[in-house]
């Protein structure tokens, strides 16, 4: 359930993966073409439908378990070693052409043990990008490539020119069963997507479907979008997808899938994110930490179907912690970075001030189901330890198709956020300020387009909530002037310390909601 994460995680965990890129012709497109005495080369008839063939005749068949053949010096590599080695920039795909994008890839070795096959769409049909192992250069190790000649990809990434039009920047990666994660402009890799979650968090065990096919779609000078589609599979599900990319200050993936299941699972997780909790000033850690914060995000973001909006700060709690918001056809859910400051980290390396957020914008009608947040303990900074994903009420019967559409948003100032109050921070505490004694003091510090009106004229009340184990002991709501919001303080006792308590506040006036939920889980000691 963990996975390498901070700088280790950025070429490290099993974070990264896959994508589509497929680029259309239309027949207006070709009229005007020949019209003007030109013709774009057009690609060759390649979609979805072709993939998800090849998923249902998967589902069709036993699954059969890959073997894993690396060769020593492959396999005893640590993080810093396999970061040596790299594709030549010569060899990059498409590297000398006039098309924006292009790609290299990543190599068998360390924890990422399996091949995955890729494929570029052309004109002139498909054809597979061949492994070799002279196109890497190793670095320090005593690697002899012509040792490896059995060996193949583990993933690829894409470069574009986000930060600046001279400069490639890499912008996505897809490396490790099927995760993958995304950079907008002036972004830091720090959250990651996963194409599909199988029974996360059950007691039988996670199943981690992977990648084993993709199909990558050669552009046009012109493109500002990437196509890539991915052929999935795992012991008891496969599927297709499609990907595309634009890269911007906020980059975006549509995706596309097709699911196919070759027997019943317990929970189907769509959309999943992966991301990093260690510490906050909600939270502190339990060693000394120059830092006042740790972590890739800071909450979970809900827009409900109802329209409601729920900010749930993250933990890092003693034991598995476990929690959902239910609701039909979800607007929207994220995990979310809203810290952008140096001052909130004070990491000058690892710059989590930096890292994206990510927002999941289902297409189409999803149903019923629950957003559910998946919090693991975690003694450090290098494990994912936050996931959160959809979790649809209804199941696909094996083997019937099973379609989906979302998109992703990597984003970080520009981050979706409700029109109203948002939570800006939580804030805990033990004991009273001048008496201390056993009880939990919470100070949360809302801030938007109403924070200004501090005024008589208007004066939000707040409307607070906990369940039985807690017992609200005092409540205050005042303006802050340092920060042009309003600040809720409590103080509550906890009942039984073995148990959590959930406890949710919201701002009001005149009789109409004015900010999100905050939705705060004290996790039990």
């Amino acid at each position: 359930m963990t996975y390498l994460l901070a700088n280790q995680r950025l070429a490290a965990s099993g974070l990264f993966r896959t994508f589509a890129y497929r680029w259309r012709v239309g027949w207006f497109a070709c009229t005007a073409g020949l019209l003007l005495g030109f013709l774009p080369p057009p690609v060759a008839a390649f979609d979805l439908k072709q993939v998800s063939e090849r998923a249902s005749q998967l589902a069709n068949d036993s699954f059969k378990k890959p073997e894993t053949k690396l060769p020593p010096e492959l396999q005893g590599l640590d993080y810093s070693h396999y970061q040596q080695i790299n594709y030549k920039p010569e060899r990059i795909l498409w590297r000398n052409t006039k098309i924006p994008f292009d790609l290299d890839f990543f190599p068998q070795g360390w924890h990422f043990n399996l091949p995955v096959k890729i494929n570029e769409v052309t004109a002139q049909g498909v054809r597979e990008i061949r492994y070799n192992p002279n196109d890497f250069n190793y670095g320090s190790n005593k690697i002899n490539p012509d040792n490896l000649r059995s060996q193949g990809f583990a993933g690829f990434r894409v470069h574009y020119p986000i930060n600046a039009a001279n400069r490639q920047d890499e912008v996505v990666a897809f490396l490790g069963a099927s995760y993958f994660r995304a950079l907008g402009k002036g972004q830091r890799y720090g959250l990651s997507a996963r194409a599909l979650a199988i029974d996360t968090a059950l007691g039988s065990g996670e199943e981690f479907p992977r990648f084993v096919e993709f199909w990558v779609v050669r552009p046009l000078p012109s493109a500002k979008q990437l196509v890539i589609y991915g052929l999935l599979d795992s012991p008891r599900a496969t599927g297709a997808y499609r990907f595309v990319l634009k890269p911007g200050l906020s980059t975006t993936m549509e995706v596309s899938g097709r699911l196919y299941l070759r027997d019943k699972v317990g929970k189907l997780g769509l959309a999943p994110l992966t991301s990093m909790f260690f510490f906050s000033p909600g939270q502190r850690p339990t060693n000394d930490d120059y830092r006042p914060a740790v972590h890739d995000s800071s909450g979970l973001s809900v827009h409900m179907g109802s329209g409601e909006w729920i900010w749930r700060p993250l933990s890092n709690p003693k034991r598995l912690l476990v929690t959902s918001f239910a609701t039909t056809d979800p607007i929207g859910f994220g995990l979310m970075q809203r810290q952008r400051t140096f001052a909130d980290f004070e990491d000058p390396y690892l710059r989590y001030e930096l890292r994206p957020s990510a927002w999941v914008e289902p297409i189409g009608k999803w149903g019923a189901g629950r957003v559910e947040l998946v919090q693991i303990p975690t003694t450090d900074e290098t494990n994912d330890n936050i996931v959160a994903y959809w979790v649809p009420d209804k199941l696909p019967a094996p083997k019937q198709a099973f379609n989906f559409s979302y998109r992703v948003w990597w984003q970080k100032d520009q981050q979706t956020r409700p029109p109203e109050l948002s939570v800006a921070q939580t804030l805990y505490g033990r004991g009273y300020t001048h008496t201390p004694d056993d009880s939990i003091s919470l100070a949360v510090d809302f801030a938007g387009s109403h924070a200004n009106s501090g005024t008589p004229a208007f004066t939000p009340e707040a409307q607070v909530s906990m369940d039985a184990n807690a017992k609200l002991l005092e409540q205050k709501l005042s303006y802050n002037e340092a920060t042009s919001g309003w600040r809720l303080s409590l103080r509550l006792q906890r009942l039984d310390a073995a148990k959590p308590v959930e406890m949710r506040a919201s701002l009001r006036s005149e009789n109409k909601r004015i900010s999100e939920t905050w939705s705060y889980i004290l996790p039990p000691d």
